[in-house]
């Protein structure tokens, strides 16, 4: 008897139909075809130990197994369920007149529980895009496909509740509804680090809020002890919010990524990823034999932190300078090419030189000028181009720290920042791609981001004096476009240029001179 079970691969962050169709003839042998790496191939003892352990036996006849298409290479143990299903209904067990009706996936246990999978998240979308009643899962990752729209879901805990829900027992599964309003604001607004716990910094503090008004790029330079990490951690609690969409799409990362939570439906706060200086190029930009999102895809539509940035390899540096730019990673290798979206805010710090005291009001730099500039040389010249805010750091006195008094938290830096997204998003309505200042192409500039002649030849001035480049001239509108959104004003000001050209002073040629 020839059945059909339907289940889904995931390529990208995206999800694929897989059709399992599972005939049985006369016969003993086992055959599983359809391009399946080893995880899949070894399901077959584990869906034996199940059904033996749940009073059900294994068919004695010749199982043939092809999951088409077969030139999509099936990966992982997501594929037990609905190939133990299709076993079943080939041997007359279940019924088959549900089978068309739902998407099933699912690792199983060898004892027939049914173990979370990676994933869920586009596997749902891709069920309610071809239009399937329902999809099947673990009860751990029922949440994050109940956020789809007009889907039924149905958790279960084990192989036995889903057999005895395709003959007929509706009761055996739990149909799994979430507040997806309730669960997407909930947790918005809760963050463990805020910016009234900073002392002094203030013009950093300013730097910052520019850099979220407008999606910016940071770097911070300074000794060790100012301060870097400290602020760069509470930079989520002043970013704004994630729309539902933008909740999605990061959502969809972590859960092909398998860093989605159990029981988690939707990420709601803006990601916050720091990886060590040892992290690999595959590592962070993605791939790898099973292709995985790296730290700048995880790092979607949040931060993306790197400390210490002379500390990371040349090639881990260079490899981020075109996700910068496109803000989409392609990874392709000789048997695939992938695709991941790398819409990142990059935020890095790092001390002035080697023992970190260069430039230091008090303290001095043991170092010689050669192994400070060759310290300075790790950081390329095309990828400090790609950073727009590059602000020095100095150390806080002692008034400051031991002030009592807090600093302006977080919530009030944040209704500003807002504001000024709101005045982009109207802005940029009508052009696609298009959310904040960062995000300008050239035709763009020309257009929001015109300035007079006095501004013009503070700029000119700027670039002779500091040997900037075209796309340090382009940034510099970009920033000074958004200076002029935080105070609401629709022309750039030469005062807003001015400012803008003040976070330019860490290039190479100008900086500790």
């Amino acid at each position: 008897m020839l059945v059909k079970v339907f289940a889904a691969a995931i390529q990208g962050i995206s999800a694929t139909l897989v059709t399992i169709e599972v005939n049985a003839l006369r016969g003993i042998q086992f055959f599983l075809v359809g391009l399946p790496d080893s995880a899949v191939k070894e399901s077959y003892h584990r869906i034996q130990s199940a059904l033996q352990h749940n009073g059900m036996k294994f068919p004695s006849k010749q199982i043939i197994v092809n999951m088409a298409p077969a030139d999509i290479r099936k990966e992982g143990s997501a594929y037990d369920l609905p190939i133990a299903i299709g076993i079943l209904a080939a041997d007359g067990a279940i019924g088959t007149e549900r089978l068309g009706d739902y998407m099933i996936m699912g690792e199983l246990g060898l004892d027939g529980s049914l173990v979370p999978i990676k994933g869920v998240l586009p596997i749902a979308l891709k069920a309610q895009e071809l239009g399937y009643k329902g999809i099947i899962l673990p009860t751990s990752n029922a949440a994050e496909a109940a956020v789809v729209d007009g889907l039924q879901v149905y958790s279960a805990d084990n192989l036995l509740q889903v057999v005895e829900f395709l003959n007929g027992k509706e009761e055996a599964v739990t149909p799994c509804n979430i507040d997806i309003e309730k669960e997407f604001y909930s947790q918005q607004s809760c963050f463990p680090f805020d910016f009234s716990e900073v002392r002094g910094q203030e013009s950093v503090k300013r730097a910052f809020e520019v850099a979220a008004a407008g999606g910016h790029n940071l770097l911070m330079i300074g000794p060790p002890g100012s301060g870097k990490s400290m602020m760069a951690k509470r930079l989520p609690s002043i970013l704004p919010p994630l729309t539902l969409q933008e909740s999605l799409e990061t959502t969809k990362i972590h859960s092909v990524s398998g860093h989605l939570p159990d029981g988690t439906a939707l990420i709601t706060q803006r990601p916050f990823r720091s990886p060590h200086h040892t992290i690999s190029s595959v590592a962070l930009c993605g791939g790898g034999a099973n292709p995985r999102p790296g730290e700048i895809s995880l790092a979607h539509n949040g931060v993306l932190f790197l400390d210490e940035l002379p500390e990371f390899s040349r090639d881990v540096l260079e490899v981020m300078r075109q996700p910068l730019e496109d803000r989409k990673i392609c990874v392709a290798r000789a048997n695939y090419k992938v695709e991941y979206p790398a819409g990142v805010m990059f935020v890095a710090s790092m001390n002035p030189c080697p023992c970190g005291y260069y430039n230091h009001p008090t303290k001095p730099c043991v170092c010689n000028p050669g192994q400070v500039q060759r310290y300075l040389n790790k950081i390329s010249g095309p990828l400090l181009d790609r950073i727009d805010l590059q602000i020095e750091i100095v150390p806080v006195p002692f008034e400051k720290i031991s002030d009592a008094r807090e600093g302006e938290p977080s919530a009030a830096i944040r209704e500003r920042v807002i504001a000024a997204r709101k005045i982009q998003e109207s802005r940029y309505a009508n052009e696609p791609g298009i959310h904040c200042n960062a995000q300008m192409p050239p035709k763009l500039i020309k257009k929001y981001a015109a300035i007079d002649a006095q501004s013009l030849s503070m700029l000119k001035m700027a670039m002779e004096r500091f040997n900037l480049s075209a796309r340090a001239y382009d940034r510099i509108l970009k920033v000074a476009r958004t200076i002029a959104d935080l105070e609401a004003s629709e022309q750039i000001q030469s005062h807003h240029i001015a400012e803008a050209i003040g976070y330019r002073n860490l290039d190479r040629e100008s900086w500790g001179t």
